[in-house]
């Protein structure tokens, strides 16, 4: 049985336990509209997991089925992770919440690839591409190859981790091949595959629940759906959907929301202590990085805990002026050109026009020059806004 660690995309601090069992017996009940079809899959799925042995004497390769034509697009909102597979009564608890438009479901775990750990979705690619950015989602070739058998891997993974296309991968079951770079606009999720391969991979099954709902107040939804469900759900927002301010946008930032000099001059230290160490796709430290991972290391040497991944230390604090940035700001790119408004790659500003980063597989943690092209953005870290980002 390979090693498996079912993880949260976004949340990389909590400890889930990895539950690998049958689903539970699919009890009929009354669909809302949105979950027809998503729960006649579900008992179809279960009814050929039923099938007695000796329907199949002899073990064949499945047929892989035409990918169906890309629907209406679904934006995600909430990304569910929950110990035991969905049932329709879970399933329904979650459809019958206000403001739920769409569920879809997938199998969520960490794989070991190219000696890797990657979060990796199983998904069924045929209603999964809607969930997914429109560049991505639009990709007839990309999701027939997914349901043949390939992996698609994000930008950042494939790119910074050294992961080219076609080439072929060891992973749990076997050998996988590259067969798109493909983002899911899920943050850490950096890999996806069929549902077979899930199974061959061994991710549990149906224990992530993708949830749309493009008018609902994401906060809240959450909290609902974590009353909900079972305990020791978690649930992560995805374009999180937030009330309009009532008063002015700008907000208040009081005397104190920010490091000291004392903390940054500790956090540049660290960073630079680091000089000349190999960047490694998905590292934290101590002694090998990957861009964000270089930036949280860092900050919690000088005390200030910034969450794991780009897209999140993005929300760490106040955007600031490119001309205002000062030393210990973060400066942010979008170079991922199947997501456009994803933020994929993070420096630390150094001072006197350069910064320190980690920048991608077979390079180094150095110092550069500070570069404008696909700039998203400065951030000036907060220590309590940085604390609250999940």
């Amino acid at each position: 049985m390979p090693f498996i660690v079912v993880t949260l995309v976004a949340v990389l601090t909590a400890d889930i336990l990895l539950l690998v069992q049958p689903p539970e017996r699919v009890e009929e009940a009354a669909a809302t509209p949105n979950q027809t079809l998503l729960l006649q899959q579900r008992r179809e799925q279960l009814q050929q997991q039923q099938q007695p042995q000796q329907q199949q004497p002899q073990r064949q390769e499945p047929a892989v089925m035409p990918v169906k034509p890309l629907g209406n697009l679904h934006k995600p909102n909430l990304f569910v992770l929950t110990r035991k597979p969905f049932t329709n009564e879970l399933l329904q608890k979650v459809a019958k919440l206000r403001g739920v438009r769409a569920l879809e479901l997938a199998d969520a775990a960490s794989v070991m690839l190219d000696d890797k750990r990657v979060q990796t979705l199983a998904v069924n690619p045929s209603t999964f591409r809607a969930y997914t950015p429109k560049v991505t989602a639009s990709s007839d070739a990309l999701w027939q190859n997914v349901a043949a058998g390939d992996v698609a891997v994000s930008f950042v993974l494939g790119n910074d981790g050294g992961l080219p296309l076609h080439s072929r991968v060891a992973a749990p079951s076997g050998q996988l091949r590259i067969g798109a770079y493909a983002t899911t606009g899920f943050g850490a999720v950096d890999a996806v595959v069929s549902k077979d391969v899930g199974r061959a991979l061994g991710l549990p099954r149906d224990n992530a629940l993708i949830v749309s709902a493009p008018k609902a107040d994401s906060d809240a939804l959450r909290k609902a759906i974590l009353k909900a469900l079972p305990k020791g759900t978690q649930v992560a927002m995805v374009n999180p959907v937030l009330p309009k301010p009532q008063a002015k946008p700008e907000r208040n930032w009081p005397s104190g929301s920010f490091m000291t000099g004392e903390q940054l001059t500790v956090a540049l230290k660290a960073a630079g202590s680091k000089l000349g160490r190999p960047y490694v796709w998905g590292a934290e430290g101590p002694d090998t990085f990957d861009c964000s991972g270089l930036v949280q290391w860092a900050f919690a040497q000088a005390g200030v805990r910034v969450p794991r991944v780009t897209h999140q230390q993005w929300l760490a604090g106040p955007q600031v002026p490119f001309k205002q940035m000062q030393p210990g700001d973060l400066i942010f790119w979008r170079l991922d050109p199947t997501n456009p408004d994803y933020i994929s790659h993070v420096a630390i500003y150094w001072g006197d026009g350069k910064m320190i980063q980690a920048p991608r597989t077979g390079d180094v943690v150095k110092i550069s020059p500070v570069h404008t092209r696909n700039l998203a953005g400065v951030v000036r870290v907060s220590p309590a806004a940085a604390s609250k980002v999940r």
